[in-house]
């Protein structure tokens, strides 16, 4: 045997011995919104991903995997451009992140007739859900409207009669104000689409003034709604017309930014950091170790999305070349959610829990979001009746 053949079989011996695995990692795409009044949405979406995979030693489900991450800063073309990098030239089958409803609009569809999958941490827009559903498509976050209709049921809870309801002018915030109108049972007194990138909102104050409502729906997240609730309280509204908003109207970061004006607000969700599971109090403990910033709703989203992916690769050995096979182990749901009891319905978006929180003062009198009771149980989405998978 040579000298050569000799050093081979010896380090193919070692390589065996010490238990090296060969298997690549496999990569995941994530397009997110990093930049820009919304960029701690896709921040926490990324930190809270990665948080889940460093928690399983860098892997999901037993599968180590790297992940490829890249701004999409809120513009649906760049958003399609990354893609397209992702799948043609990195050769990425599964991907993720995606913030806004007019990226995923945008994104989702050339992933899907690229033979890819998509599984989304956030964004869940009515169009994909119903009669466009896919296979290849999931949804861990919600459906868009079906948080709006919590806010309509949250609102019906409390006793209002009167809603002046408010939202920025796309796909979002079109099923905002339909499934907020879904569920009120009372008076649309006021509605109003704002600009996406709307930072300004005197005119919108004067209607609500004008019309006089005995309550307020408004979805504008990230940045847009830390402006649109400072300027209401600027206006003197906080005082005279309470206000019922979904979650991305009211994280940690626009409690942290606003303030006292935040006080009394009426929020409904189905996370908060005082969920008391195991899961949660994991999650919650671990995000407090490692990052030193408040914890939002989207992070919560987002390790619960590396969750599902880990569950789905569990099943299938790592592999998601088999599409089947990895849609019947993505949609068993076998990992502990942070939000507790949820499953997958008939077009893959959740079948969920909904809760009533309020922002109060905590034992030092400051702002907190706090959990106060259930709004509904086993709630899936309007369009699910729609997909025929």
């Amino acid at each position: 045997m040579s000298v050569l053949r000799k050093a081979f079989v010896a380090a193919a011996a070692m390589f065996v011995a010490t238990g090296v695995s060969a298997q690549e990692p496999l990569k995941i795409g994530m397009i997110t919104t990093l930049s820009g009044p919304g960029g701690y949405l896709g921040q926490d979406i990324r930190d809270a991903f990665n948080l889940a995979i460093e928690m399983q030693g860098g892997k999901l489900g037993g599968t180590p995997v790297q992940v490829l991450v890249e701004d999409d800063a809120l513009k649906p073309g760049q958003g399609k451009q990354i893609a397209d990098k992702f799948m043609k030239t990195e050769k990425i089958k599964l991907l993720t992140g995606i913030v806004f409803s007019n990226v995923a609009l945008a994104v989702v569809p050339d992933v899907l007739d690229s033979d890819g999958i998509y599984v989304s941490p956030n964004a869940g827009p009515s169009t994909l859900a119903g009669k466009e559903c896919n296979a290849n498509y999931y949804v861990v976050s919600w459906q868009n409207d079906s948080l709006h209709e919590s806010a309509g049921q949250n609102a019906n809870n409390l006793g209002f009669k009167k809603a002046f309801i408010i939202a920025p002018n796309y796909q979002a915030g079109k099923d905002a104000l339909e499934g907020f109108k879904r569920t009120f049972k009372g008076e649309i007194v006021g509605e109003v689409f704002t600009r996406l990138d709307q930072t300004d909102f005197a005119p919108e104050m004067a209607q609500i003034r004008a019309a006089k409502p005995d309550v307020v729906f408004q979805f504008h997240p990230g940045g847009a709604g830390i402006a649109f609730l400072r300027q209401y309280q600027q206006a003197g509204l906080v005082e005279t017309v309470p206000m019922v908003v979904p979650s991305p109207s009211m994280d940690a970061v626009t409690l942290q930014a606003v303030g006292a004006p935040a006080l009394g607000l009426n929020v409904s969700a189905q996370w908060n950091s005082d969920f008391d599971n195991a899961a949660n109090k994991a999650f919650v403990a671990a995000w407090k170790a490692k990052y030193n910033r408040p914890i939002t709703y989207y992070a919560s989203q987002g390790y619960d999305t590396a969750l599902a992916i880990g569950a789905a690769l569990k099943g299938t050995g790592g592999k998601v070349d088999d599409e089947k096979a990895f849609r019947a182990a993505m949609l068993k749901a076998d990992f502990a959610s942070v939000r507790g009891n949820r499953k997958f319905g008939r077009n893959q978006h959740p079948i969920q829990d909904w809760y009533s929180l309020r922002v109060e003062k905590d034992e030092a009198g400051l702002p907190v979001i706090r959990t106060k009771g259930k709004i509904s149980s086993d709630v899936g989405d309007f369009y699910a009746k729609d997909c025929k998978l």
